[in-house]
Parts: C-alpha cells; sequence; structure tokens
C-alpha cells in the first residue's frame, strides 16, 4: 500500500478518495480561490492560511464527514480574537 492509500482508509467513499480541494471567497478582496485539503490531517481541522490574491490571513476550519466530503468556512483573522 502506497503512503498516500492509507490516508483515506476513514472515508470508504465510492472512489476511495476524500475531498482534497475546496473552493473558497476570500473575506477580504472577495476571490473565489481554490484551496488544499490534507484529508489525512483528522476530520476535524483549524488552521490559518493566507489569501494567495491579497495574501491578508485567513482562520480557516475544515471539517470531513464520514464519506470523505469536506465542509470549509473561512474568518478573516482580524474578525476573531
Amino acid at each position: 500500500m502506497g503512503d498516500d492509500e492509507y490516508l483515506y482508509d476513514d472515508y470508504p467513499t465510492g472512489d476511495g478518495a476524500a475531498d482534497e480541494e475546496a473552493v473558497v471567497t476570500c473575506p477580504y478582496c472577495g476571490e473565489a480561490v481554490v484551496i488544499s485539503l490534507d484529508p489525512g490531517g483528522g476530520s476535524e481541522q483549524n488552521y490559518v492560511e493566507d489569501c494567495p490574491v491579497c495574501c491578508r490571513p485567513w482562520n480557516v476550519s475544515v471539517q470531513f464527514d464520514e464519506e470523505g466530503h469536506a465542509e470549509v468556512s473561512l474568518v478573516a483573522e482580524d474578525e476573531t480574537g
């Protein structure tokens, strides 16, 4: 089994793969961008990522369901705290 294959054991979907990308809209500049997701990082993830367009930081929240589908939400870094 290759290194990538074991990451999907928790997500038994028809094709065996969990979501690895999501389209999100930057809360600062309003641009739609594609971000990479890491299903191997756990079913609930929270981290900071910069917008590739305007470079401002987002708080990213990712939740994977039992089938490996991801729900992603963003909050502007300056709106937290």
